[in-house]
């Protein structure tokens, strides 16, 4: 990978990108008010499942089908996942995650020089362009390698998860640091196979995940959006 794709990897990843990540926790803030996310260990439990059972087994391979159909230019099919991945996600909140943040991503694209006029124009042809879509079609124009930017996308979602947990369990920041440590092996593991799709089998099936997701709608004090 040449250095500015280096650089434009390290950009998306930043928690300093506006996209709104910080607002959300993606049925964590509910798991820790019902007690199932109470220290260290259940947060690297929590995050380490939810890898497992949910954002590894659909959302990554979704994304990477997506990085395809970019490099393929083919917008029917951008189109198509991107309508399926909405319809998969488990709560309203989740819903309006995805959407929030590929919109708050589109609206940042727009305004940043020299990318593809196809970039922009498909994805103002999307009424709610979902964060994976968005996500892969700058990874596509910014020519970053399938595997780095899956395991970005990974990464950014940990990282967020372990800031959550931070702020609201509470964990220190070692505890965090050792959390990201070990899911970061996790993680690297879970995007090469992604890409080479040796094993793609997709489930979204985590019941778990959706149920305190919609109980999260209705929760009396929160601090996050989902």
């Amino acid at each position: 990978m040449i250095m500015l794709a280096r650089i434009r990897l390290l950009q998306m990843t930043s928690q300093a990108f506006p996209i709104g990540g910080y607002s959300h926790s993606y049925g964590l803030e509910a798991a820790i008010d019902g007690g199932w996310v109470h220290d260290e260990q259940s947060v690297r439990q929590w995050i380490a499942d939810v890898l497992r059972f949910s954002v590894g087994t659909y959302e990554i391979p979704v994304l990477c089908d997506m990085g395809r159909a970019w490099i393929a230019r083919d917008c029917i099919a951008l189109s198509r996942l991107n309508v399926e991945f909405l319809a998969s996600r488990e709560s309203a909140e989740l819903r309006s995650a995805t959407v929030q943040m590929g919109f708050s991503m589109r609206k940042l694209l727009a305004v940043l020089p020299g990318l593809p006029e196809f970039l922009s124009n498909t994805l103002q042809s999307m009424a709610e362009p979902s964060l994976p879509c968005v996500w892969s079609g700058a990874a596509w124009a910014w020519a970053l390698p399938p595997p780095e930017s899956t395991a970005a996308y990974l990464w950014s979602w940990a990282e967020n998860q372990v800031l959550v947990a931070m702020k609201s369990v509470p964990i220190g920041q070692s505890a965090g640091q050792r959390v990201l440590l070990e899911i970061g092996e996790a993680i690297a593991r879970l995007a090469e196979r992604a890409v080479s799709r040796d094993e793609d089998l997709r489930s979204n099936f985590a019941p778990g995940l959706a149920i305190l997701c919609s109980q999260h709608e209705t929760q009396y004090s929160r601090l996050f959006r989902s």
